[in-house]
């Protein structure tokens, strides 16, 4: 197998074990804490709720972070290993952010680390001069940054 497929291989696990050890508490923390659930439960509970929601309903929301933030078919075109070796670094930055905050006990997004560290993949890639700034979906950007703004109102609505 090829080193570079070992190493994404390994990334993705790597950003999974993360979402377990930052989310897992957020969805399941009250079950556990009034004691309607153990502790065995809830993991058994979000693997396989988890795993059905990426399987089922993730494709939409990867599309839109792999594709709606920096124009990665127009730097495939030309440089298809720069479109790897970006987001293998993405995902190892998110990951590495969302260790750290996770040790520290700081509550952070995952979904926020992604997409700041796929948005960091573009500017490197626009100051390189693989793409120029204004290639950069700035529009789909901002819906996505307004998602994380309008999210709580409607949460605390509903």
């Amino acid at each position: 197998m090829d080193l570079l497929v070992i190493a994404i291989i390994l990334a993705g696990l790597y950003m999974a074990w993360n979402i377990g050890a930052n989310d897992l508490a957020n969805a399941m923390g009250t079950s556990v804490g009034t004691g309607a659930l153990t502790i065995k439960q809830v993991i058994v509970i979000a693997a396989v709720f988890e795993f059905l929601g990426a399987v089922f309903f993730g494709k939409r929301v990867t599309s839109t972070i792999a594709k709606g933030i920096v124009p990665i078919d127009m730097i495939s075109r030309v440089h298809p290993d720069i479109v790897v070796l970006g987001m293998l670094a993405a995902i190892l930055a998110a990951s590495f952010w969302i260790t750290l905050a996770t040790f520290y006990n700081l509550p952070v997004s995952t979904s926020h680390s992604i997409v700041g560290s796929v948005l960091g993949f573009g500017l490197i890639a626009a100051y390189k001069g693989i793409i120029s700034f204004s290639d950069i979906h700035w529009s789909a950007l901002l819906k996505i940054v307004a998602s994380w703004f309008i999210s709580p109102v409607f949460g605390a609505i509903l």
